[in-house]
């Protein structure tokens, strides 16, 4: 068995991710409630909102950083730093 790890820190694979999240589960938070993925360093986050549709794997078109659409201030099209406390 491939197992994809999403959380190092408790041993949180993508299935077990995906499973909470068809169980109902919508936001990191709620994956973290269910499961405690993203509650220590924090480093799985980002890909937990991947998971569940809310974010992007990182691209490497993206890497120097995200960059606002013709006509929106450069603040205002900026991606928000994302913890964890900040995720809905």
């Amino acid at each position: 068995m491939n197992r994809v790890y999403v959380c190092s820190c408790f041993g949180i694979t993508e299935d077990q991710v995906k499973r909470h999240a068809d169980s109902g589960a919508c936001t990191p938070r709620q994956i973290a409630s269910a499961c405690r993925a993203g509650t220590d360093c924090g480093g799985c986050v980002r890909r937990i909102q991947a998971l569940l549709g809310r974010g992007a794997y990182p691209r490497p078109d993206l890497a120097e950083g995200p960059t606002a659409p013709a006509g929106v201030p450069a603040a205002l099209g900026a991606a928000p730093d994302v913890r964890f406390s900040d995720a809905a």
